[in-house]
């Protein structure tokens, strides 16, 4: 499916009920990645904008598109990547993308709340094959793609109906600081 497209969003979760007879989970993961934004245009509006619609907005469309068929069924879960540059200051364009998406996705989970539906976030930091141990004061900790699966893997299970609306850092979030 082409997130981008809310044409193509709802065709593609239709295609899946339609072959399976429901749709039990949605996780949205893809988005360019943060080292393919210019750095040197970190604050550029034209940049920001695209790259809310690239990560946040083709969230809200894969939820919008899955919450209708999933609060119908009384089941759902629907997981967002976001990423921990949502906490950092230095690039308004990464800071930005990451955080309207939390802030979406705890809007949606408030929206259904107690439909049997959860929305949460999951918030790598660094992603490494090898992930250091080490965390630097100021700095998120690094995870591995297996540990981000696990997550994702365990907010889609049906044993995390409690769980919703959560951003949950994978690696250590930002050692040295508090967020409310």
């Amino acid at each position: 499916m082409d997130a981008s497209d809310a044409e193509s969003v709802t065709r593609a979760l239709a295609a899946v009920v339609e072959q399976h007879g429901r749709l039990d989970a949605v996780v949205v993961a893809a988005a360019p990645s943060a080292q393919s934004l210019d750095a040197s245009r970190h604050a550029d509006p034209d940049q920001v904008l695209s790259a809310i619609d690239a990560k946040a907005m083709a969230f809200l469309r894969v939820a919008n598109a899955a919450l209708p068929i999933m609060t119908g069924a009384g089941y759902g879960r629907i997981v967002g990547v976001s990423g921990q540059n949502a906490f950092f200051t230095g690039n308004v364009t990464g800071s930005v993308r990451n955080a309207a998406l939390i802030v979406a996705a705890k809007n949606l989970a408030d929206a259904v709340a107690g439909s049997g539906v959860t929305v949460n976030i999951v918030n790598p930091g660094m992603v490494s094959a090898s992930p250091s141990a080490e965390v630097a004061p100021g700095r998120g900790g690094e995870s591995s793609p297996d540990q981000i699966a696990d997550l994702i893997a365990f907010l889609v299970s049906p044993r995390t109906g409690a769980i919703s609306g959560e951003s949950i850092a994978v690696g250590h979030r930002v050692r040295g600081a508090i967020s409310l």
